[in-house]
Order: C-alpha cells, then structure tokens, then sequence
C-alpha cells in the first residue's frame, strides 16, 4: 500500500550520517495534520491516515515540461497555503555538503500549467525558493541576491543588488552552514509584503586555497570563503525589505567591534512588525534573545543566558530547526525554549518580555528532540532517555509545566525509536530498531500510540528474540580506575573460544559532535572493513566518554570545554585499560580508527598511549587545533588569542614524536571542511622524528572521500588490508 513506500525514504532521513536530503526533507504533512503528501513516481499523491486513501494531487502528466516526454525528477516539493500550488525542486546541486542549489517549477492545480522560475537564470542556480504566504509569489535566492517572482505575472524583482561571493544575501558562509545549519538565511512575513533576511561579509574573511591538480594540464587554485579559530568571524547583518520599493531597513544589534559575535537564528516574532534573533558573543558563552523593530530598526535583550563554558543553539542537537522555526504558544504571547541552566536540557515557556518563565520538563534527563506541540490539549511531545542514554523514547508531558514527563513508546520497544509527528500532535511516523531488530517502521495516532499501518513491532521483536540470544555483540558499562562511568558495546568473534586470545579493534569519535554507542541496528558493523569484522576473529568495541553529545546532562557534556585532545583521549584510554585486562583479548594486536574527529582521535590516542594502541588507521584528522574553522573550535576550545596553550595540547602533532606503533594515515586533498594542509603538517612531524607509517592521499576528494570511480571500493580494500596486515584476525 502507498503508505508503506515511504517508509525507506523516512529511515534514510533520521539515520543517513551523510545525507544530502536539502532543502529541508521529511513528512510532508496535509494542512490539517491527517494525512501526508508524497512522491511517487514522479507524481505527488495525497494519502489520507485515517483510511488509507490514496488520491493523486499532481500526476507525472502534469510534470512533464511541454518541450519534454519525460517528467521532472521530483527532488522536493511543497505546497502552497492555499492548496492549489506545488512548487517542485529538481536538478539539484551540490553547494558543500548539501543539494541546495537547483531549478524550481510551479504547478497551478487550478489552472492545470508548469511553469519554471527563473526564466533567465542558468540551470541548477536558485536557492531555497519558498511560497509566500498569500501562496501569489515565490521568493528565492540566485547568485548571492534575493529575488521574488509574482506567479500571476511572471514579473521577476530583485529585491537585493550588492551580492557578490563576499556578500551574500538570503543564505550564508562555510562556516555558518556547517556548525550552525544555517543555509536558508530568508523569511517572509505573514502578510507577504516583506523579506527579513541575512547578509554576510565576508570580504576580511580569508580564502582557504585548495589547489586542483588533476582537472586541467595546469593546476588551479579553488578558493574557500574560511575562518580558521582566531579569526574574526564574518560580520552579520539582519535586514527587512519591501517588496513594494525594495528598500532595506537594517536591524541594529550590537557586535563587539574587535571580536565580532554570531546571530544563528532569526525570526518573524509572531505578527508583522517584529524580529525574534539569537545573538551569541564570539565566546558563544552568552545567549541574547532579542526583539527587533523593523520599522526603526531598534532592538531589545528580552532574554538572556549565560554558561561558564558554551551554549548551544537549538539545531545543534534538533535537526529539525535547520531550515528555521519559533515555537508560539498562547497566541504570541509567549514562545518555547530550551536550555540547560538546571544541568539538563529543559523546555521553558517564556514570556514575550522575556520577564517570566516556566519550566515545562522537569526531573534529571534530558531532551533530545522536540515531537510536537498539542496547544489543544496542553501536551508537548519529546524523545528522551532518562534511565539509558543508548536509546530514545517518546515521552509527553502537560505544555504548562504542571505534570512529569510520561512515556508513550510501548513498554516493550526498547531501543531507539524516533518520531515525525504532525504539527497538531495527532499522527505521527515512528522508527524503531535496536542492535539485534532490523528497521520497522509504523504509523501511529496519538496520543494513544495506536498503530495504523505499518511494521508490527512486538511481531518483530518475537521474530527477533532468537537472535538476540544468539548475539555476539552487547552493550556494557566500563568503570575507570578514577570511578567514570562510560557506555560502551562489543561485538565479540562469530566463533568465540573463551580460552582464546584476539585481536581487538577500537572504534572512536570522542568529540562534543558525535555519539557512537546507540542501540540502533547495524551499529556494531564496521563500514569500512571488506567482510565480518566478527567472522574474521576481531573483537570490535566502541566506548562514549565524557564530553559526547549523550544523554546525561549538562555536566557530562561540557566536560570537554578547552580539554579537546585531552580530556577524551584520557578517558578512552583509562576505559581500554579496564577493557584489555579481559582474559580473551590480545594486548599485543590493539588497534583503533576513526574519522574526522575520530581520526584525529586516532592519531592522538596513538601518540600520546603508544603502550597501548599498536595499530592506528586515522581519516580526514584535524592534525592542528589552529586549522579548523572558528565557529567549532572557539565554542569548545576557547579563542586561541586567550587559551593558545590548549590547543597546543589537544593537537595530535604536539605528540607525533611519540609514535611507536603502525599508523595508517588517510586524507583527501578537496577536503573543504578539515583541509589537506593538516596532512602535510602531520608528515612533516613525523618525517622530522623520523617515525615509519603509512600514508594515502586522494586527490581532489572531500571529506566523505566518496567522488570518483572506484574510490570507495579502493578506501575499503586499502583499510581493510592494512588493519590485517598489522593486526592480524584471529584466535591464538
């Protein structure tokens, strides 16, 4: 049934580590919550939950361009406000990480035409274009300039004329779009008369300079707009323009003049008149919610927060706030916030004025994820984890912080289980798997939980009960000698001898981005390895120190602040410590592997833990603290202009001197995120000390390391090969 087909899409988008689901994907929700639109062949349908109807709202006919036999390739879609619209995204680009750069059509349901917007532009160069809300215009971004397209008449206005790769209008620079999830940097106002929007100055940003050795018989210099830590960040501005005579009236919100400050989020504060911004010092210790008038210009602080160490926003840990979003309540008079002042991450209901709040979540856990908003029946849903911090749940709990959190996933779903609900709290898409239960998908109403369609979970979990107790792998907790508690799991060899020794093989991240131990299915399979890591005799164990981004509060959390390459690579080695002293684990074949932040926690726990890591394969590593971008570094590390000290010690090169063991070292020199030059300032550390590794560069990759024929196939063979080579499989 036509239901079930979306369910693989829906997987894909809550657990692909490298998706490029942009602009914003997901449910598709009808406007009264009771049912979905999705695509289908080519062909936009509407499914109704209730009773499983399936009607066709634009069909592959009505896609196929005039000039054309062959429909457009839906990449997205979106559907007006008043129904008779849908603006369909094809063709899409690759800007970074992300397709957000495409061509857009409209199709007129009542008018029966497709028409592309645009008309003058090159192919694949809009951006984020969005119905008004009066559903008669379509803004979006082309070349750095705002531009809005009138669908009755086709008359294109460009609302912006100054944008240039260093001035960018309606979206935003590297640094922005990678460790902010800003991308879409414009919004309408209600009454469809004006644009609030970003601008970003990057003309006193400095150019990374990648340089292209393969694509030409000369090599060529590509230039990326990125500010290293120490740098001043690119300078913001927030300004509102009419469409009548496309002026510009510009927020005034105060920056430090020396060390410039960050501006995340920014919205219409509920009615036509007023902006609601955050505003984060450089530090990004000190959190301003501020209203903006956007006839004079004038702002207010109406909220403010401060943390001792750093303050994150809310898309840092709610992906679903990337593309923007202010949750109202009580028709404007107040809005929803998060925030970890009492050592947990809590919602409050605040006060327009920001001079009264009230504490909705209550108890010692934290909020992962925001589900759904039930004003109605004064209800907010949630997904949280108060006694595991390895697996999620759906809690609920009453919006006007009068009651305690309830948990509404079934008692017997234990694992991860992840929620799309619609924005009335009505229906809503459930994912649920744990190490040993493949992906099952349902659709549920609420707030019953009631299954419509789908998987029947406890019909999986009886299937899957045998192979749980035949399972090789297990989660445990591993206590270090100073009493830290870490979560952590194994999978042990298919053919396991208690008597025997093997071969162990550590899987790391370590840093503030990235939680690897989660009971989801598939997480004990190494990607990388050609084969069974257990079939072949390895022992493959992954561990969460202090400082990932798991559920256990506040405290757990910041423990890493100004400590990166320290504090976890401490933790990591005290907990192998504990965990090669098992009798069945050969201490002489010890290796580990990462990458990104994984890598570069290879690379350290190699160099500054020789005794016990004899084999490291490390990809994409951030050699020097000083390399990688402001945004990240300073908000964990402090500014290097005050605290150069720390990023000394946290950067792996301050300890390649030390490497005894065999290192594999892999990098791709079109990496735009954790550039090439950290491999050459790592072969020149370890050429100096006169150390022997191994290393692989490949050219004109990025960090995925995926572009090119054979690439992968040829990453696995060479990773795959060498931790074989050098620690080799197998019982003794």
């Amino acid at each position: 049934m036509k239901t079930f087909k979306y369910s693989l899409s829906i997987v894909l988008i809550f657990f692909s580590l490298f998706s490029v689901a942009q602009p914003p994907q997901g449910i598709h929700w009808t406007k009264d919550g009771t049912g979905f639109y999705e695509n289908s062949d080519n062909a936009i349908e509407q499914v109704n939950l209730a009773d499983s109807h399936v009607n066709t709202l634009v069909s592959s006919k009505q896609l196929t361009p005039a000039d054309s036999t062959k429909p457009l390739p839906v990449r997205n879609f979106f559907v007006s406000d008043d129904l008779q619209k849908v603006l369909i995204y094809t063709n899409s680009k690759k800007v970074w990480r992300y397709d957000t750069r495409g061509d857009y059509w409209v199709v007129d349901l009542s008018k029966h035409t497709l028409k592309k917007l645009g008309r003058d532009f090159a192919p694949s160069t809009l951006m984020f274009a969005k119905f008004s809300p009066d559903s008669k215009k379509v803004g979006y971004v082309h070349d750095h300039n705002i531009y809005v397209e009138d669908l009755a008449t086709g008359h294109i206005t460009q609302l912006t004329k100054d944008g240039t790769k260093d001035i960018i209008n309606g979206t935003f620079d590297w640094a922005y779009e990678e460790e902010f999830f800003c991308r879409d940097g414009f919004r309408w106002s209600g009454d469809s008369k004006k644009i609030a929007y970003w601008q970003m100055d990057a003309r006193n940003t400095k150019d990374y300079l990648m340089i292209d050795n393969t694509d030409s018989a000369y090599p060529f210099v590509k230039p990326v707009v990125y500010p290293i830590a120490g740098q001043k960040p690119s300078p913001f501005k927030i300004g509102v323009v009419t469409l009548s005579d496309a002026r510009t009236q510009w927020m005034h919100i105060p920056t430090n003049p020396v060390l410039g400050s960050y501006l995340p989020r920014m919205e219409w504060a509920d009615n036509n008149e007023q902006l609601i911004v955050q505003h984060l010092n450089r530090h990004q210790s000190v959190s301003d919610l501020m209203m903006c008038n956007i006839r004079t210009g004038d702002s207010r602080t109406i909220y403010e927060e401060r943390d001792s160490t750093w303050i994150d926003i809310l898309p840092l840990w709610d992906e679903a706030y990337s593309y923007g979003g202010w949750d109202w309540l009580n028709g404007g008079k107040e809005f929803l916030w998060a925030s970890e002042k009492d050592g947990w991450r809590h919602l409050y209901r605040i006060s327009r004025d920001g001079k009264k709040e009230t504490l909705i979540t209550r108890g010692n856990y934290d909020v992962m994820k925001i589900c759904a908003i039930d004003e109605k029946d004064n209800l907010i849903y949630f997904e949280a984890s108060p006694t595991n911090a390895t697996q999620a749940y759906l809690y609920r709990t009453k919006l006007d912080g009068t009651g305690t959190a309830q948990r509404v996933t079934p008692a017997n779903e234990v694992g991860t289980n992840s929620y799309s609900l619609n924005p009335q709290g009505t229906f809503g898409y459930h994912v649920f798997s744990n190490y040993y239960t493949p992906y099952q998908t349902e659709w549920i109403s609420l707030p019953g939980h009631t299954h419509i369609h789908g998987s029947d979970i406890t019909e999986a979990l009886e299937k899957s009960a045998p192979d749980k107790a035949k399972s090789n792998m297990s989660f445990f907790k591993v206590t270090t000698a100073d009493g830290t508690t870490m979560d952590a799991w194994m999978v042990k060899p298919t053919h396991f001898d208690s008597t025997k020794k093997y071969p162990i093989v550590f899987y790391v991240y370590t840093e503030p981005w990235g939680q690897n131990v989660v009971d989801r299915y598939g997480v004990g399979r190494d990607f990388l390895y050609n084969g069974s890591l257990a079939d072949d005799g390895y022992i493959y164990v992954s561990i969460d120190n202090p400082g990932t981004p798991c559920p256990k509060g506040h405290d757990w959390r910041h423990s890493i602040y100004r400590k990166i390459g320290l504090v976890n690579i401490k933790y990591q080695a005290l907990a192998a410590e504990q965990i090669l002293k098992l009798p069945y684990i050969d201490t002489s074949r010890v290796a580990v592997w990462g990458w990104s932040g994984g890598g570069t926690a290879t690379l350290n726990l190699m160099f500054q833990y020789p005794k016990i890591y004899k084999t490291g394969i490390a990809i994409a590593a951030v050699a020097s603290s000083f390399t990688y971008d402001n945004i990240y570094e300073e908000r964990y590390m402090g500014l290097p202009q005050e605290n150069r000290e720390d990023y000394i010690k946290g950067s792996p090169v301050t300890y390649a001197k030390n490497l005894e063991g065999n290192l594999l070292y892999i990098h791709g020199s079109g990496d735009d995120n954790v550039h090439y030059q950290n491999a050459e300032l790592l072969l020149n550390q370890l050429i100096k000390y006169n150390k022997i590794f191994q290393f692989m560069e490949y050219p004109n990759r990025t960090h995925a390391i995926s572009e090119g024929e054979g690439t992968t196939v040829q990453l696995k063979h060479l990773y795959t090969h060498y931790l074989r080579q050098y620690c080799p499989p197998g019982g003794r």
